[in-house]
């Protein structure tokens, strides 16, 4: 039965995004039962269907009009994001990739520039028992997009620039039922990653985490714009890891709103999905002693017992505004 669930969510969630790609308006009919959408900043949150297609999809599609959208990992299942273990057992869909083409107009006020763009995608969809949208929360990569178009708005990445890519050797648009023993060792994975690993930092070693328990020493870890991909282990810790600690040292991964498996694959999202001070400076910015919240989606590969590729969103944008940055401003000032 839940094998069956799953395929039917993928199959709607698919349906929704050839609507969405191919002209807005039509997915609304698709959206019916909405009650929440969580767009990534400056959009916000919408709980209308024609207002988050108004304010998110159709903009993007008139800005550009060869919009393409290249889907790297298609995946779904049901959800336990309790550290507890005890989950509301909500089935979700997710989805990453790109989208690409040339702007001919300005979107989001973000300028029009003689560029082909390939824009990072990320998005969460849950549903309901009749296999309806009811809540989702996408991040689309803006600073990553500044960074294309020569109007950056944080320092350059430590790590490599604009490396987004589909998985390695490994299919992930899981477009068939997957193996069930597959799925729990991916599950089993994940929640020890996050619940017995990312938050066990003691806000001075980094071994304390024990992340090459989890984490292969060739590991690809693929951050947002303003980050940059990590390419090992060592140079997560290094270029990333250290670094995000220094700036949000006591920061723990809280208020989850999913955390699924299927086969290799394990996903997790949350418009507040950490928690943390920033005490300490961060992309040469210096310490605001805010008390903020990370709206972010991730992606794992398992090979055997470690992951060995992580597509990491943040939004950037919402995190410097709680820091008292608006990046948008920065664009926008000198293309004017």
């Amino acid at each position: 039965m839940g094998s069956d669930i799953n395929q039917r969510n993928k199959a709607a969630a698919l349906t929704l995004w050839a609507a969405l790609d191919r002209d807005p308006d039509t997915a609304l009919p698709l959206l019916d039962a909405l009650e929440q959408w969580q767009g990534p900043a400056p959009i916000g949150i919408h709980t209308q269907a024609a207002d988050i297609v108004a304010a998110l999809f159709a903009p993007l599609r008139a800005a550009i009009p060869d919009l393409r959208r290249e889907t790297h990992i298609l995946m779904g299942g049901q959800s336990n994001a309790h550290e507890d273990g005890h989950g509301d057992g909500a089935w979700w869909v997710a989805g990453t990739g790109y989208y690409t083409g040339r702007a001919t107009a300005p979107a989001f006020g973000i300028p029009a520039r003689d560029h082909d763009l390939r824009i990072r995608w990320g998005e969460f969809l849950r549903f309901d028992a009749q296999g309806r949208v009811t809540h989702a929360q996408t991040i689309w990569d803006f600073v990553d997009w500044f960074d294309q178009i020569g109007l950056p708005a944080l320092p350059a990445p430590r790590g490599a620039a604009h490396v987004f890519p589909a998985p390695t050797a490994y299919d992930g648009v899981l477009l068939e039922p997957q193996d069930n023993n597959a799925t729990d060792a991916s599950m089993a994975l994940g929640r020890a990653l996050i619940f017995g690993g990312l938050n066990r930092f003691d806000e001075t070693d980094l071994s304390s985490m024990g992340m090459a328990r989890f984490f292969h020493p060739d590991v690809k870890w693929y951050g947002p714009g303003g980050i940059g991909a990590c390419l090992s282990l060592s140079a997560f810790e290094t270029l990333h890891q250290r670094p995000w600690l220094t700036a949000f040292p006591d920061r723990k991964v809280m208020h989850l709103e999913s955390l699924f498996a299927e086969d290799r694959m394990v996903a997790a999202s949350g418009p507040m999905g950490v928690v943390a001070t920033h005490t300490g400076p961060y992309l040469d910015h210096p310490p605001s002693g805010a008390r903020i919240e990370v709206s972010g989606l991730d992606f794992w590969l398992r090979t055997d017992g470690q992951f060995t590729e992580n597509w990491v969103f943040v939004d950037m944008v919402h995190l410097f505004a709680q820091m008292g940055v608006d990046l948008f401003a920065r664009v926008r000032e000198p293309a004017a």
